[in-house]
């Protein structure tokens, strides 16, 4: 007896269906809100497995996941071009689930960002939830007798050029710009004020004149009223002690001298202008000579700005003076800079520890609209 290539799809299977196919377009998604997120996943994973000559391909590789991604969460979801996509997501789900196990097991990138930063979870986490897709795939994977001899309709290839092409330009915009939807820390509106219920201890250190002797004590708890005792003594040094401070950003900032500028600067009650860029020789050429508008405009209305920066000096030096740049420069680790903002260059405005804008460099304002900004707050 021939065999039915219509045979209807059972109501379990169908539900299994529509689960992955949603799970597929919710990777996929967060994912391509923050594509140069994505490619700095790739990255890790590329140094880890030695690949380092593929590193300017990274971006490239990103985009090929996010979108093969979602246009296989769109097959499933509409059950177009069954025949394909099975196969497709098979692969895939193998590929990962192996990449996931070996993480799961050596840590090599504490995190994979499978659900970009949207949903946080560990790589042993991230391992079962891919068994758990396996399993639900293997009905599918016995049942390709059936989906392969399905007949591909048009409208199957209309579905998925439609949603890809409009998915596209989705995960386009977010690169050109800044993500649609900020998952990280340095979101616009958050505070990043720290948490003083845990106060910041200070020490001083003072020297006995006559004996040499060294002594520290935690301010006010020496006698500094007292004038016998301070002219006997003479001051040496200071330190403090924020360990139990709640710090809401992950970032340290030091001057060309190595002092540590973050409070002062994060946490600024006035305005605070920084430029970000992780490495000046990969920054946008038309996005620095942007800059020079804002940096004269800051100059002009007696507003504080800054370079951060994990550069080389001499770099620093040659870029500044190339594109006519008079802005203090600081120093920060590259991971950090590269969760402030997905732009290089980049600028933010904080104003006493809140993040008033983001701007990408193709945004970036002119005078008249940071005037704005600031004269509306």
């Amino acid at each position: 007896m021939r065999r039915n290539k219509n045979k209807k799809e059972p109501a379990w299977l169908k539900v299994i269906r529509i689960f992955i196919g949603l799970v597929f377009i919710f990777s996929s998604v967060v994912k391509g809100i923050d594509p140069v997120g994505t490619a700095y996943r790739v990255e890790d994973y590329l140094v880890v497995f030695g690949w380092t000559g593929m590193l300017h391909f990274s971006l490239a590789i990103a985009l090929l996941v996010i979108i093969s991604e979602f246009l296989l969460g769109v097959a499933f979801l509409f059950k177009a071009v069954m025949k394909l996509a099975i196969p497709a997501i098979v692969l895939m789900m193998a590929f990962f689930t192996v990449v996931t196990y070996f993480d799961a097991v050596n840590n090599w990138v504490p995190d994979c960002g499978c659900f970009g930063d949207a949903v946080k979870l560990t790589n042993l986490q991230t391992f079962y939830k891919n068994i758990i897709l396996v399993i639900f795939l293997l009905p599918f994977i016995f049942r390709f007798g059936i989906y392969g001899k399905r007949k591909v309709y048009l409208y199957e290839w209309l579905i998925v050029i439609i949603f890809g092409a409009g998915f596209t330009f989705f995960v386009s915009y977010n690169y050109n710009h800044l993500p649609v939807v900020d998952f990280r820390n340095w979101k616009e509106g958050r505070s990043l004020k720290s948490d003083n219920n845990g106060k910041e201890k200070v020490y001083v250190t003072y020297k006995n004149k006559a004996t040499g002797e060294i002594k520290e004590f935690l301010t006010p708890n020496y006698p500094w009223n007292d004038s016998v005792w301070m002219s006997q003594w003479t001051f040496v040094d200071q330190r403090i002690d924020d360990s139990q401070v709640i710090k809401k950003y992950d970032l340290q900032i030091e001057d060309t001298l190595g002092n540590n500028l973050t409070k002062e600067i994060v946490e600024n009650p006035d305005y605070q202008l920084i430029i970000v860029s992780c490495y000046l020789n990969e920054a946008d050429d038309d996005g620095l000579k942007k800059l020079h508008d804002i940096v004269s405009y800051a100059d002009s209305r007696g507003l504080s700005i800054i370079l951060l920066t994990a550069s080389e000096r001499d770099e620093i030096t040659k870029v500044l003076k190339e594109y006519g740049l008079d802005v203090p420069a600081c120093f920060a680790d590259d991971i950090q800079l590269k969760a402030m903002i997905r732009s290089n260059p980049g600028l933010i405005l904080l104003h006493d520890g809140t993040v008033v804008k983001k701007w990408h460099y193709n945004d970036f304002p002119d005078g008249d609209q940071l005037k704005e900004i600031i004269k509306t707050r």
